[in-house]
């Protein structure tokens, strides 16, 4: 995706997505066995669905992350995020989640 494509958020510095360094985007890249560029090109993509999703008013999940939605408030909207119950155990809030962490 063109820089110039994006979403405002979305727009880095030197191809590299603001919300994911370098050092992210290699760790990944050595966890899946690809190369970084190919990590940083899907990794745009899925946050730039992620923001047209939520631009269209749907809620987005992410596994073992949790959810993102908007939700209208007067004559305005207002951004939420609802934990997953694996991510909630790990800062230690009430969770029924089992398994390890």
């Amino acid at each position: 995706m063109q820089n110039s494509l994006k979403p405002p958020f979305l727009r880095g510095v030197g191809g590299i997505n603001p919300f994911f360094c370098k050092r992210s985007i290699a760790k990944i890249a050595q966890r899946v066995q690809k190369e970084p560029d190919a990590v940083e090109e899907i990794l745009d993509a899925t946050l730039a669905e992620i923001y047209e999703s939520l631009k269209q008013g749907e809620s987005v999940s992410l596994k073992n992350f949790g959810t993102f939605y908007i939700r209208p408030e007067g004559e305005t909207s207002v951004f939420k995020f609802n934990p997953s119950q694996r991510l909630r155990k790990l800062f230690g809030w009430a969770s029924t989640y089992r398994g390890e962490l």
